[in-house]
């Protein structure tokens, strides 16, 4: 069995409307868990952007202080992050610095909150990758869907010919 987490479970908590790391301690302790798999259906939509301190168009890290931090929020935001205002992300982990996760009835609903939610969130003092989802926000693909695990990479060498 595998006890991991994946980074992303935040849209599966959001999307089935279970709390996944209470279920594993839930587990973990002998206990049942409070549900079984045929009683899960989804509802809605999620998405998730992994921020992380980088230089663009490159993705090299970008370690240094924060000094000024703000989370958005509001209904179906969730900003998972140990930032703060005078933090120092060190050089020596990985660059993740934060996950937004946000919720709506449809996929353009969601990706209207993330517009919003992007446009509250306030990383400053360091580099990072939100200056690539508000321009992959205004993309066709994006908004409908269409994509594959291929389309970024692709689209990336676009962007560095243009």
């Amino acid at each position: 069995m595998n006890t991991r987490l994946q980074v992303e479970h935040p849209v599966t908590e959001a999307i089935f409307g279970v709390d996944l790391v209470k279920q594993q301690i839930r587990v973990a302790a002998g206990e049942e868990m409070t549900f079984r798999q045929e009683d899960l259906s989804i509802k809605g939509h999620a998405i998730e952007v992994r921020i992380n301190a980088e230089k663009l168009p490159d993705f090299t890290p970008c370690p240094g202080k924060i000094r000024t931090f703000h989370a958005p929020g509001g209904l179906g935001v969730r900003m998972d992050s140990a930032l703060y205002d005078g933090y120092t992300i060190p050089p020596y982990y990985d660059s993740l610095i934060a996950k937004l996760i946000v919720t709506g009835t449809t996929r353009q609903a969601a990706l209207a909150r993330l517009r919003r939610a992007l446009g509250e969130l306030i990383v400053d003092g360091v580099d990072t990758t939100l200056p690539l989802f508000d321009a992959l926000l205004d993309e066709p693909a994006i908004q409908t869907g269409d994509y594959d695990i291929h389309w970024l990479e692709k689209w990336l060498d676009a962007q560095s010919e243009a």
